[in-house]
């Protein structure tokens, strides 16, 4: 059991209450996130209704709700049992698995994209490079990586996050960090953005954070990497995961 099954059940209220100063909610941010994936996927990958995604790191599967319709295919993983319980309660059309230690329980190359929204910063920094290799590996070559990240350099994400409960062992990370760890794991950056700049969405705030992309000020941030490096081989079991790093 770890510590996200005994935190299942509040998650969302947690979160909401650690932006309550901002008058937005986690369901706004999930939807603003499925709308950032489903737009970058039909520009790098093609008409999203005809992809097969992951999302690793689920949790409760607040983004998915926003995507189930809109994928040809969605599967969510998590080291929750209890997560991945309530996730498959929220969103019957998609598919979840506990998968807490070792690969993803995934052929190479299964999906053709796969995404990770605020996970790494729970990941101990030894153990990122680890999972950027499996997002790689159960992406199809040429297929699409997916990180959403908190924005290190935003006073109100790190007030967020100070007061949010599980969010305690988080260490954050530079948008330029996570480019260059995804490029280690054999990805490569194709195109990465600041995002959140306004707490409430709509198509007037986010035409025009398109414009503000640039600016390291928003609360979270994107990288889109390609698997356009399929030929290195990717050390491991035989399953083709990677070692620890």
């Amino acid at each position: 059991m770890t510590r996200f099954d005994s935190e299942a059940n509040s998650y969302e209220a947690s979160v909401d209450g650690s932006i309550s100063f901002s008058g937005s909610n986690a369901s706004d941010f999930a939807r603003r996130k499925a709308r950032q994936l489903l737009d970058v996927c039909n520009r790098q990958c093609g008409d999203p209704s005809e992809l097969s995604v992951l999302d690793a790191g689920c949790g409760v599967g607040l983004t998915d709700e926003y995507l189930v319709d809109h994928v040809r295919e969605l599967h969510g993983v998590d080291i929750s049992a209890r997560a991945v319980e309530y996730a498959a309660r929220r969103n019957p059309g998609a598919r979840y698995q506990l998968s807490d230690s070792g690969p993803f329980p995934f052929d190479d190359g299964t999906f053709d994209a796969a995404f990770a929204a605020c996970v790494f910063h729970h990941i101990p920094p030894v153990e990122r490079r680890t999972f950027a290799m499996e997002l790689r590996r159960v992406v199809r070559p040429h297929g699409m990586v997916m990180v959403f990240e908190h924005n290190p350099f935003n006073p109100l994400t790190r007030l967020a996050v100070a007061r949010c409960e599980f969010d305690d062992d988080a260490i954050l990370l530079r948008r330029r960090a996570l480019r260059d760890l995804l490029a280690s794991a054999g990805l490569r950056p194709r195109e990465s953005r600041y995002v959140v700049f306004f707490p409430r969405g709509g198509t007037r705030v986010e035409t025009a954070e398109r414009w503000l992309g640039r600016v390291p000020l928003g609360a979270q941030y994107y990288v889109a990497a390609a698997n356009a490096w399929r030929d290195q081989p990717v050390s491991g079991s035989a399953h083709g995961s990677p070692s620890s790093a």
